[in-house]
């Protein structure tokens, strides 16, 4: 408890869902460090919940909620963007937050994400605000068709986007986002969408990931493939900028860094995730620490854990089928050597929810991604999602 001299600390997360699951199930194997984990989340009986979190059932903004997590938390993290960062950034109850809130108001908002990294020379596709119809019309035409008309806030999973492909679409466009603050961006020709898990301990020091190639679906990750299949050079680069970007944003912990690879060969900063990442879901079996671990041992200051990746690993989310809603028997899959199947334990399925996600690795070390990417479909085909008897 908060004000008991005690070498643990109560973990206070803001988000309950399936990353916040999975931090509390790290965390519970950290008793030494971590005496108790505390979520925030306005679903009640979230994933965290069910697995050990106490939970305070409010919005992720709530101010009253924010300050009563802070109250009985010794350190704060989140696993989603949608905390207060403002409420975050006023706290003065000596709780520690990670990462920074400035840094979170910062991610939060696209365009000055964009902004940041462009400063720093860090590659970013070409990008701009936008602040009427007629400046829509007016820089449109600067960057060509198509390009993306963006919701600076509160967008995820490709939500908050509206490609323009022709003149036709830039007012339906624009009316979309009406009274809320928007950006332009260039669309890049890309051969591949990659991603670098990186952390930072409070101390500095830095530990990347292997880059993952990642293949989405509607906006929403379908397949992650570690390692990428791209050069060494490539995967230089990648880590080059991750570690670069990690030394421009403030605060400890795990941040999940999104990137392009170009037709070119060049690597380009997509989207910065102040936390834990779906991409990262790889390392609970491939790597020595998992990137939830990874992330406790960074707020809380200790050493790194190692990176480096053991096996050949691929990722695949399970999500809600289009033609199916509302409560589903169990998930289960036939035991098979190098399977791991992780449900969310979320009471009901919708469309394209994250249900859970399966990890098939190369235990024999064939390094034969292209066997395991067949073998994970295959799997995938296997998931049925029926209705739950009443």
């Amino acid at each position: 408890m908060k004000g008991v001299i005690s070498l643990t600390k109560v973990l206070g997360i803001i988000g309950g869902g399936q990353l916040g699951m999975m931090l509390t199930e790290a965390a519970k194997k950290m008793p030494e460090h971590i005496s108790d984990v505390i979520v925030l989340d306005p679903t009640k009986n979230c994933p965290a919940s069910k697995v050990g979190a106490k939970q305070i059932v409010a919005n992720f903004k709530d101010k009253n909620a924010i300050i009563e997590l802070a109250l009985q938390s010794d350190i704060i993290t989140y696993e989603i963007e949608s905390g207060n960062s403002e409420v975050l950034e006023s706290l003065n109850s000596g709780v520690k937050i990670n990462p920074s809130p400035s840094t979170l108001r910062i991610i939060q908002d696209k365009y000055l994400q964009k902004e940041l990294l462009h400063k720093n020379r860090l590659p970013v596709a070409d990008f701009t605000s936008i602040q009427s119809l007629s400046e829509l019309e007016e820089k449109i035409t600067l960057f060509g068709f198509p390009a993306i008309l963006k919701a600076r806030r509160d967008a995820y999973d490709g939500r908050g986007n509206f490609k323009i492909e022709n003149p036709n679409q830039i007012t339906p466009a624009y009316e979309q986002f009406k009274d809320r603050p928007i950006m332009l961006e260039k669309v890049i020709n890309f051969q591949m969408e990659v991603s670098v898990i990186a952390a930072r301990n409070t101390r500095g020091d830095i530990a990347t990931y292997p880059l993952v190639e990642n293949i989405h679906e509607e906006n929403i990750l379908k397949m992650t493939i570690a390692p990428a299949r791209v050069s060494k050079e490539i995967s230089e680069e990648a880590e080059k900028i991750a570690k670069k970007t990690m030394e421009v944003l403030h605060g400890a912990g795990v941040f999940g860094i999104e990137m392009f690879v170009t037709l070119d060969n060049k690597v380009l900063v997509n989207e910065i995730a102040p936390r834990v990442h779906n991409s990262g879901h790889h390392t609970l079996q491939s790597s020595t620490t998992s990137q939830f671990e990874q992330h406790l041992k960074a707020i809380l200051g200790l050493d790194l854990g190692k990176t480096d990746l053991l096996h050949y690993t691929v990722m695949c989310n399970i999500l809600g089928p289009k033609d199916f809603q509302g409560k589903y028997k169990p998930i289960r899959l036939k035991p098979e050597e190098g399977l791991y199947l992780k449900m969310y334990q979320k009471d009901e399925s919708k469309t394209q929810r994250k249900m859970g996600h399966f990890n098939l690795v190369d235990e024999k070390d064939s390094k034969d991604i292209g066997l395991l990417i067949k073998k994970a479909e295959e799997v995938k085909n296997l998931i049925k999602f029926i209705k739950q008897d009443q």
